[in-house]
């Protein structure tokens, strides 16, 4: 039988954060300022959704626009303050000029972190080698998990290296759990779980009336029931 899939639901403040749990969220990714694609929601946000919702939160690990590192010393001690207030998961990943993994950015955060539990997102979609990153990332401590729509363009462009991926868990570089996202619609999710993907990423899907507006428990309550077959 397959496990109950993983439902995570992107939480800008206390009122995401309620509607997305009361509609069945399994976790949030905590963010702030989506026009930028999502940054690091300040200690004061983190701390206000800890305390009204008692789900797991990933909380973005990310300053500036772009899957640059940028003032790493200073992400470093941002990353180091959400953990002294409690934070425990993390959502990160930073590219260099040559569109391949910035590693030194990379261990220097979760160095940070100390092996927390933690998402290599979407600059993995514009990575110039998928592969080779994810082998240069394997073993570190705490990644467990891949935030990705196969493709920078989204999951329609992307399905077919997402099944790929998803045929090759287990070998060395792909035992992170596969998270869907990024252009990710209902429709999708039926041959997604076929292939044994168990874990799924919304933003805009759960505000249909746009990022103007609040998560919408309604709606993210419809994708628990399409996730667990209703």
């Amino acid at each position: 039988m397959s496990r109950r899939a993983v439902l995570e639901v992107i939480a800008l403040g206390v009122e995401d954060a309620v509607a997305a749990r009361d509609g069945g969220a399994d976790r949030l990714e905590l963010v702030a300022d989506m026009a930028s694609d999502g940054l690091t929601p300040t200690v004061a946000a983190f701390a206000g959704i800890r305390a009204a919702v008692d789900i797991p939160l990933r909380v973005m690990l990310r300053l500036t626009d772009g899957f640059g590192a940028g003032d790493v010393d200073r992400l470093a001690g941002v990353a180091g303050e959400l953990r002294g207030a409690g934070a425990e998961e993390f959502v990160l990943g930073f590219l260099g000029a040559d569109g391949g993994v910035d590693l030194a950015a990379v261990e220097r955060v979760v160095g940070e972190i100390e092996g927390c539990r933690w998402t290599f997102h979407r600059a993995i979609d514009h990575a110039v080698d998928r592969d080779a990153l994810r082998k240069q990332l394997d073993g570190l401590p705490g990644l467990d998990t891949y935030l990705t729509a196969g493709s920078a363009a989204g999951v329609d462009a992307g399905l077919p290296t997402l099944l790929a991926e998803a045929a090759r868990g287990g070998e060395p570089g792909y035992e992170q759990r596969l998270l869907v996202g990024g252009g990710l619609r209902l429709e999708h999710v039926a041959g997604l779980r076929a292939a044994g993907v168990d874990a799924f990423h919304i933003g805009g899907a759960a505000r249909p009336e746009g990022w103007g507006v609040p998560v919408s428990a309604g709606a993210v309550a419809e994708w628990r029931g399409v996730l667990d077959g209703g």
